[in-house]
């Protein structure tokens, strides 16, 4: 068997080539899932599978690689029209496809020399999910109109997962699944750490029962899809609805970890999905008998929603922009009832340059759902800085999982309780800080932005960050402050 890099080098030329001929990453990735989909549902035919075929015979594979020319290419549109028809996970992948690739000579070596001489389904999941990750992660980093605006950081994934420790009874749930990097982290933790243990039903509940997500966007949600299904996970109903609105409703299940990054941008609004697949936006505020209060602010109601979400003692791992920590009103309302209604733990001040969105600056909030009692059930919140003098680019200083040692090293999964701060009057450069229940309701609209490190760069001008990295830190400052002028602009325009 070709080896990995070997393919994903020959994936990457492709990409080349079709890019050439106008076609982006992002939709080079899509046609692969569909290719790639039909190739492995036909390997599940032959021996040693001999499984009953998933697609039509007049839809698949053979029926694709036995054409040349204009045929082939109104026959693949007719195979994604008729697919997109079918039910459960087939459906979703090709809900809506659209076949980009116009030129019949180009999709021929796409399907001959890529695609037909590899046997998919005998390559081990990750190897199949590190082809189809490093696609994604091109795709992001060419647009941040594009993956980039779902594509959480791996690392700091991991290092999330890691923190969360999910188990093998365990539900996992993604409101925002992007391209699937929570769910399939969270899956991968429990392969790794208790494989060998599993026993039957949990390695059934692991393939079928234990990710749960839902996309916005049906293209997003197919490659999520696509990306499970590689790794391993084959569900029906389909786990990840797609073209859903998560904050629409209230939900009607209850799951037992929510990890998840959801979308950013200040101002919330229902979306419907048209009939092209495309998303439309009408700015209201979401009512919902469940949320302790009504805003616009969208991360403001994906926290709540996330609350809504978990099992009464259910953990939960979100990213959050800085304005969901400050921001008063709304802000202020959610921050104090969360703090009372649920056991929020731990914060992680995320450095700047680590998303391909331009301008964010975000953190981690862990918190763990509780039942109802009258004294509130945060006591303490530990919080670390890694963005204070912490300097990331994505092309020339990315962020690697050593990076999150010490974090997750002071966070003690599966050990709270013996937890040290390494922050003190004696020790004021310390990254790791323990506050007070009562010392945060006090502070000014139950503020959570709390930093507490010196600056560098503004006591001493020699420990400036590079060039490049302080000329892209002050864009994202820009950009930020531009977003808010704009957001206000909005507000008093209506």
């Amino acid at each position: 068997m070709t080896d990995t890099k070997q393919i994903v080098d020959k994936a990457w030329s492709f990409a080349h080539v079709l890019r050439d001929d106008g076609l982006s990453y992002m939709a080079y990735t899509e046609q692969i899932t569909f290719l790639l989909f039909l190739k492995m549902a036909d390997e599940q035919t032959k021996p040693p599978d001999n499984k009953q075929a998933i697609v039509p015979p007049k839809f698949g594979w053979e029926s694709l690689i036995s054409k040349d020319g204009d045929a082939l290419e109104v026959h693949y549109r007719h195979i994604l029209e008729e697919l997109a028809k079918q039910p459960g996970m087939l459906g979703e992948v090709f809900k809506k496809a659209k076949p980009e690739i116009q030129n019949p000579a180009l999709l021929r070596r796409l399907i001959v020399d890529l695609i037909a001489p590899e046997r998919w389904l005998s390559m081990q999941a990750d190897v199949k999910g590190d082809i189809y990750e490093g696609l994604l992660a091109r795709s992001a980093a060419e647009s941040p109109k594009g993956a980039g605006q779902y594509f959480t950081p791996r690392e700091l994934i991991r290092a999330i997962v890691d923190c969360v420790q999910p188990k093998a009874d365990d539900t996992v749930c993604d409101p925002a699944a992007g391209t699937g990097g929570f769910l399939l982290a969270a899956s991968q933790y429990v392969l790794d750490h208790f494989g060998s243990q599993l026993d039957k039903d949990e390695k059934k509940h692991l393939k079928n029962g234990f990710v749960h997500g839902a996309e916005l966007v049906p293209n997003t949600a197919r490659l999520c899809i696509m990306n499970l299904y590689l790794h391993g996970i084959d569900a029906d109903p389909c786990p990840i609805s797609s073209g859903a609105d998560s904050l629409a409703s209230s939900p009607s299940t209850k799951y037992s970890v929510v990890l998840t990054n959801p979308p950013f941008g200040k101002k919330s609004s229902i979306t419907i999905v048209n009939e092209e697949g495309k998303a439309e936006k009408e700015d209201a505020a979401y009512e919902r008998q469940d949320f302790w209060t009504t805003t616009k602010n969208k991360q403001l109601n994906f926290l709540q929603h996330v609350k809504t979400l978990l099992k009464p003692t259910g953990r939960c791992a979100i990213v959050v922009p800085d304005n969901v920590l400050f921001e008063g009103g709304a802000g202020e309302t959610v921050r104090k009832k969360l703090l009372e209604q649920c056991d929020v733990h731990t914060l992680l001040r995320l450095p700047t340059g680590i998303f391909y969105a331009q301008g964010v600056k975000a953190n981690v909030l862990f918190f763990d759902a509780r039942p109802a009692q009258e004294k509130a059930w945060t006591s303490k919140l530990w919080v670390y800085d890694l963005r204070t003098n912490k300097h990331f680019t994505l092309k020339t200083k990315p962020l690697k999982r050593a990076d999150l040692d010490e974090f997750v090293a002071c966070y003690k999964p599966g050990a709270r309780q013996k937890r040290k701060a390494t922050w003190s009057e004696e020790t004021p450069d310390g990254r790791w800080r323990v506050y007070d229940y009562g010392d945060l309701i006090k502070r000014d609209k139950v503020n959570l932005d709390l930093f507490w490190l010196k600056d560098e760069s503004l006591e001493d001008g020699d420990d400036l960050p590079e060039p490049d990295i302080l000329a892209r830190e002050i864009a994202d400052d820009l950009q930020t402050a531009l977003e808010q002028f704009t957001a206000v602009a909005a507000e008093l325009e209506t």
